[in-house]
């Protein structure tokens, strides 16, 4: 992550009491998108929209588990820090003549996601990398961290006694990719020949090729670009000077609630969809289409939930998350971030798991690879060109 000098003070953001992140929330911008980009089925990036899918109906009473043997399974063994993102970024400004997209912080929707979700995460924990770039806030997540964790959790042994219904974490993560396999085509569904769309129960399943979006959108008084994965279409994209939402669909799978649920199969779903909602919400992803699945993963059902709708349906239910403190906490942390991580170097932003408050820390000189040097030469020429052209 570059060079490291002594390690500063360390900097907490306490979540408690979490009541002072109550009632109405802050400000939001609707999310509006600046810039996409592609990966192709080697995972190779597009600057186009050539991966972007579109939603059918899946056929019920499919094996989620069929095809798990020949699964083309796409995972980062390098950092990708945010090139992806500031490539698209960096094209986008080019072709508008070197007008910047200007923001107080560019990061992956997932972050954000992490940051929103935790005051209502009993078990959350993360840790990211931020840095300061001409005034803008830079975060990514901590990829070598991430990576241990993947391999310790590679590396446990079994449990000695587990229930034969029990799935592997590996066929769970299957599940849901072979559900979007079932539920995406590559062409809306009207020019999609039928046969196509009943051979989806045959196709091979892989998550080599995604679609990403990248918008603009302010918690409160602070602007973010945000790039996320999303999954597919339910109708055409609206063109960019329309200021429509576009009408991207989440894909989730859950295990199906019994006929007459207890509180507690209630809440084991609405905690769920904690995540499900924040991670739509920040994207402007305004539908999110869940998937039923028997404990074997046979699709039971399909259920199309509104996005905008999720916190109030939780509020009427369980109670066990609301929306507005969720907006309210992440609103405060960015502020927290932006009057900690100033001028250059390093930061380390970390939540362990019950600790209670985030820590913010200076770990080191220089922006760590977070924000690319491709990036950084674009901006540094962009600059040096508009300053050519006031002078002249």
């Amino acid at each position: 992550m570059g060079s490291t000098g002594p390690s500063s003070d360390i900097h907490r953001f306490p979540m408690q009491p979490l009541n002072r992140f109550q009632g109405v929330s802050a400000s939001i911008k609707r999310p509006r998108e600046v810039a996409h980009f592609s990966y192709d089925d080697s995972h190779t990036y597009r600057d186009d929209g050539s991966s972007i899918s579109y939603y059918c109906p899946p056929q019920l009473g499919a094996d989620l588990k069929e095809g798990f043997d020949t699964f083309r399974h796409y995972e980062e063994t390098e950092d990708p820090h945010l090139d992806s993102l500031l490539q698209a970024l960096m094209t986008q400004e080019k072709k508008r003549g070197g007008t910047r997209e200007k923001a107080d912080f560019v990061t992956w929707r997932g972050m954000m996601t992490k940051i929103m979700t935790a005051p209502f995460d009993m078990f959350a924990e993360f840790s990211m990398f931020a840095t300061m770039y001409e005034g803008t806030i830079y975060i990514e997540e901590d990829f070598p961290a991430r990576h241990a964790d993947r391999q310790a959790q590679a590396n446990r042994p079994p449990p000695r006694y587990q229930d034969p219904r029990q799935q592997s974490h590996q066929m769970m993560t299957y599940w849901g990719y072979k559900f979007e396999t079932l539920a995406l085509l590559p062409t809306p569904p009207a020019e999609t020949p039928q046969e196509v769309i009943q051979n989806r129960i045959r196709e091979r399943v892989s998550n080599h090729a995604q679609h990403c979006s990248i918008i603009s959108t302010s918690f409160g008084p602070h602007t973010l670009l945000l790039g996320g994965e999303v999954d597919g279409l339910s109708g055409p994209k609206p063109p960019p000077s329309s200021n429509q939402p576009i009408p991207w669909v989440e894909l989730k799978t859950s295990e199906e609630l019994p006929p007459n649920p207890a509180n507690r199969d209630v809440l084991k779903f609405e905690r769920k969809l904690l995540k499900f909602w924040a991670q739509s919400f920040l994207l402007g992803v305004p539908k999110i289409i869940v998937g039923w699945r028997s404990k074997v993963g046979i699709l039971k059902g399909v259920q199309e939930f509104e996005t905008g709708k999720i916190p109030g349906m939780v509020r009427r239910g369980t109670g066990c998350w609301d929306g507005n403190v969720c907006i309210n906490f992440a609103a405060a942390f960015l502020g927290y971030l932006r009057d900690t991580v100033k001028g250059g170097g390093l930061y380390r932003v970390t939540l362990r798991k019950k600790s209670g408050a985030v820590e913010v820390q200076r770990v080191g000189e220089g922006t760590g690879d977070i924000v690319s040097r491709d990036f950084l030469s674009w901006r540094e020429e962009a600059q040096k060109k508009a300053s050519d052209e006031r002078e002249a």
